[in-house]
């Protein structure tokens, strides 16, 4: 169901309990007049507050599904909880006044009332439109977690059973006049404090909750259920800190993750885009993820190195580390801006092995091979015939050493380009699937050797390395 359907079905219900409200607003009026009673008199006065606080309603209802705006950023989902607030207080203003008349005319006024078959049987009939009005409201404020559809429920499942506790004191009022017990006349009264106590405890409920929603109070046990999915995600360390708010039907969650500090942004961001999707899962929330990079326990010095690269914005590869007695040796390749000079280049690199050898063991040595990050894309020069025959031959040759080489299957799609007066090799070669990639690497990087060796004139191959089951 989309946002406008739901919209529609909210402002119906309340529209309907206006109107129910209305009905058994006249029906328990003319009772009250016909019969005298007190416990009728409260049922009217309940309700004319229902009818008010449907009225109320209809009217949040109306307002609180409006878009966030310009003036209201957070959407106007309050509007909701303070219309259930107030109904709340309406419904406790109900209940003080039935207590203050039910006690006057216990001890100190005695009024006359006439129970009759008709006064039974439309109360018996309010009763219905009570049941019916409840349960159809229940049912939409849960299936669109409705603060004020709820509260319109409560107000209207109250009325069912005060009407009931009221229905009970006119029939004990008749028996008493009928068997001559005249103390059967204060029931009236009881029966009107018993609709006085049910108000009472009901509306403190609702209350509670809706003072809980107007003063931002996280829903209870959310914060935790929210928290526990967050950390239990892949890539997230830790949910260090979880905040929601609710408005209306909807609430607002800021939540702070720790994720490894190797992660780079676009990771960072696609994690992101799963914690509020999984936090949707649990509630309907507008999510704001704050992301903080942390070293994870026991973090390989490695990912430490990539790390202390990433935050000083340089580029890295062919990272490797060799332990000889107590010095550990790393050696790594560093890309460079291609207009940089050697200075220039030296001093990154300078920084990067300071940093590294505050990372590794007080003996760390480090060499970094420094060579152009490359940003241009060249263009290809003439020599078609010359480059197809070259292509040839480079194939034939590699396909003279599978033999040679453990795993390797066959090598294929091989490519000859001139560029900037070099000759740029490219090809396909497929292994065995179930090679290690250390040994995978070692074979590319023979077969480079291999190739350069025989053919020169090549300034630089490059082996794409696939399964053989994959290779076409």
């Amino acid at each position: 169901m989309n946002w406008k359907e739901e919209i529609r079905d909210k402002k119906q219900a309340a529209l309907l309990s206006v109107g129910t409200a209305a009905v058994l607003l006249g029906l328990k009026t003319f009772l009250t007049v016909k019969t005298g009673s007190l416990g009728v008199l409260s049922e009217a006065l309940h309700s004319g507050l229902d009818l008010l606080a449907a009225i109320i309603t209809w009217l949040s209802v109306r307002v609180s599904d409006r878009p966030a705006d310009e003036d209201h950023p957070y959407g106007h989902g309050k509007f909701e909880n303070f219309s259930a607030f107030v109904e709340t207080g309406l419904l406790l203003i109900t209940a003080l006044y039935i207590i203050y008349e039910a006690f006057l005319r216990l001890f100190f006024r005695n009024v006359h009332i006439q129970p009759s078959v008709a006064a039974i049987v439309v109360l018996f009939f309010a009763l219905l439109l009570d049941i019916t009005r409840s349960r159809a409201l229940g049912q939409a404020a849960r299936k669109y977690r409705s603060e004020a559809l709820e509260a319109d429920a409560l107000h209207f499942s109250t009325d069912v059973w005060s009407t009931l506790v009221v229905i009970g004191g006119i029939l004990l009022v008749w028996a008493g006049e009928a068997w001559n017990l005249p103390w059967l006349v204060y029931a009236d009264a009881l029966a009107a404090l018993g609709v006085a106590g049910v108000v009472i405890w009901v509306g403190s409920q609702l209350g509670r909750r809706t003072l809980d929603a107007l003063l931002d109070a996280a829903p209870k046990g959310l914060q935790r259920q929210i928290a526990d999915a967050v950390t239990q995600m892949d890539g997230i360390l830790e949910a260090r800190r979880v905040r929601v708010r609710r408005a209306g039907n909807h609430h607002f969650v800021d939540v702070t993750v720790s994720v490894p500090r190797s992660t780079n942004l676009e990771q960072a961001h696609a994690l992101t885009d799963a914690i509020e999707a999984r936090i949707a899962q649990i509630a309907p929330a507008d999510v704001v993820v704050h992301v903080e990079p942390r070293a994870p326990e026991g973090e390989h010095l490695f990912e430490a190195i990539r790390a202390l690269a990433h935050r000083q914005g340089l580029a890295i590869h062919d990272l490797a580390a060799q332990q000889q007695e107590d010095t550990l040796f790393v050696e790594l390749h560093l890309e460079v801006d291609e207009n940089l000079t050697l200075r220039e280049a030296h001093r990154q690199a300078t920084e990067l092995e300071d940093g590294i050898r505050e990372l590794g063991k007080p003996m760390t040595e480090v060499n970094i091979h420094i060579e152009p990050l490359g940003r241009q894309i060249h263009t290809s020069e003439s020599g078609e015939q010359e480059t197809k025959r070259l292509s040839r031959d480079v194939e034939a040759f590699l396909n003279q050493l599978p033999g040679a080489f453990e795993g390797l299957v066959d090598c294929h799609d091989v490519r000859v380009r001139r560029s900037e007066h070099r000759i740029l090799v490219s090809c396909h070669c497929a292994m065995n699937s179930e090679m290690p990639v250390t040994q995978v690497h070692d074979v590319t990087a023979a077969l480079e050797v291999r190739v350069k060796e025989r053919f020169p004139q090549i300034y630089r191959v490059t082996i794409h390395p696939e399964p053989a089951e994959d290779a076409g």
